[in-house]
């Protein structure tokens, strides 16, 4: 399994910040996850879902679903402009305000303003080629930072090994 984002922040039509990290490790580094939309909400949002883990830790769906209840129908939760995406050695979930917690059949997701070009560029690679997960996930946000002026080539990838038979 792997993970990745790039490091770009933009305010509007302006690039704030080209390094920033949008991939954290959580449960001791058992699960990473990674966010686009606002980086104070998808911060915020980190932190309700390491809790979630706590409560939840042998069972990542049961805390993205929590987590995606809460966020529903908290009044301060709902305001908040972020989308996660969740992996661990077995899952692969994307979280939305809208209550969605999605796992995709095969295994791959992408969020933030190149995430369209980034699945396709991904789910390419794994159809024809044998590149491992990180070089498919470096090589499908290399492709969307080409298109897509909301994305950069300063990456940040993270990988788990994984226990099915999705090779990303």
């Amino acid at each position: 399994m792997a993970i990745g984002g790039d490091g770009q922040v933009t305010l509007g039509t302006q690039v704030m910040k080209a390094d920033a990290v949008k991939i954290r490790r959580l449960l001791d580094g058992q699960v990473i996850v990674g966010f686009a939309g606002s980086a104070a909400d998808g911060f915020a949002l980190l932190e309700r879902f390491e809790g979630k883990l706590k409560d939840y830790p042998n069972n990542v769906p049961r805390a993205a679903t929590e987590l995606a209840k809460l966020w529903r129908t908290d009044r301060m939760l709902r305001r908040l402009e972020a989308v996660l995406v969740v992996v661990d050695a077995r899952h692969s979930l994307l979280l939305t305000g809208s209550g969605d917690v999605i796992q995709p059949t095969d295994g791959i997701l992408a969020t933030g303003s190149g995430g369209g070009y980034a699945l396709a560029a991904a789910r390419a690679l794994v159809q024809h080629s044998t590149l491992s997960a990180s070089e498919v996930v470096r090589e499908s946000l290399a492709i969307a930072a080409g298109i897509d002026i909301y994305t950069n080539g300063n990456l940040t990838v993270e990988e788990l090994p994984c226990q099915t038979s999705n090779k990303s």
